[in-house]
């Protein structure tokens, strides 16, 4: 059974674009559907939701601590080190609160509770919203006056947008919420994705040679580039994991899933509109 390769050079545009395309249609109708069935395209975390985050040390077992919390909203229960456990639940109104604060002081002293309203949450929700929304906007203005021509502009913008859809879709179905950390990563992805986007386009417009060989040289300097950030990403991913810090195996977690993803939106859907775009542009015949 031969190797995998992917030479960028052997396939048509409209081969390259196709997957891509696709899985950003399936992608965008499944965050639509979620939007409409719970208000949100990703399921929010505490941050944005709202509920009750309690941290305690105890030797209980997993098992014993969801059990002495049975008659309360108890979403999630994620071990620590140190017979560490970090315990998400739902929101509850004040005399409830105090309740559950006093049950669990009787039994778990040094325990931390803390809650986040949902009025609170819903207003971090939207600000996440808008950083994104801001931040994409100024990608893309940035874009256009750098390039000054439709087609690759459109190109990165185009793959920039795939990138943070797919990988919000992905995120979902793994059951990654979004909270304020989740919201950075995507927030990261979208430099990440401008980076490789842009080193495709300049090399391709910028530079002079034939179209194979410049997309081949592309090609070797971006992969070796992502690939690289992927190995240190998932370095950080196994270190958070092993020791339970939750928050940052969530930011690798939604990192790892965006480069990947960037891998393909760059190297196949950004550089099969390029390729139609410089065919195209030079006179060359219709490509199939």
């Amino acid at each position: 059974m031969g190797k995998f390769t992917y030479d960028i050079n052997r396939y048509e545009p409209r081969q390259m674009v196709a997957l891509p395309l696709g899985l950003l249609i399936v992608s965008i109708l499944f965050l639509v559907f979620n939007t409409a069935i719970t208000g949100m395209p990703v399921e929010p975390g505490i941050d944005f939701a709202g509920g009750v985050a309690v941290t305690l040390f105890a030797s209980d077992s997993p098992e014993d601590v969801s059990a002495y919390f049975s008659a309360y909203p108890l979403k999630s229960i994620g071990e620590s080190i140190n017979n560490g456990y970090y315990l998400v639940f739902d929101y509850l109104d004040d005399d409830a609160f105090r309740q559950m604060t006093e049950h669990i002081l009787a039994k778990y002293p040094d325990a931390k509770v803390d809650q986040i309203g949902e009025t609170f949450g819903k207003t971090l929700q939207t600000q996440a919203i808008w950083a994104i929304i801001i931040a994409f906007i100024l990608m893309a203005a940035v874009v256009f006056v750098a390039f000054r021509t439709f087609v690759p502009s459109v190109a990165v913008v185009l793959s920039a947008f795939s990138d943070i859809v797919i990988t919000a879709a992905i995120m979902d179905v793994l059951g990654i919420t979004l909270s304020l950390g989740t919201t950075a990563a995507l927030l990261m992805l979208i430099g990440y994705s401008v980076d490789s986007d842009i080193l495709l386009t300049t090399r391709l417009l910028k530079r002079q040679g034939r179209l194979e060989e410049k997309m081949k040289g592309a090609f070797h300097t971006g992969f070796i580039m992502t690939t690289t950030t992927i190995t240190a990403v998932a370095a950080m991913f196994v270190v958070s994991t092993v020791g339970q810090v939750i928050i940052i195996r969530d930011i690798s977690a939604v990192l790892l899933v965006g480069l990947f993803v960037d891998l393909m939106n760059t190297w196949m859907l950004n550089a099969g509109l390029l390729k139609w775009y410089l065919k195209d542009a030079k006179g060359g015949k219709n490509v199939r």
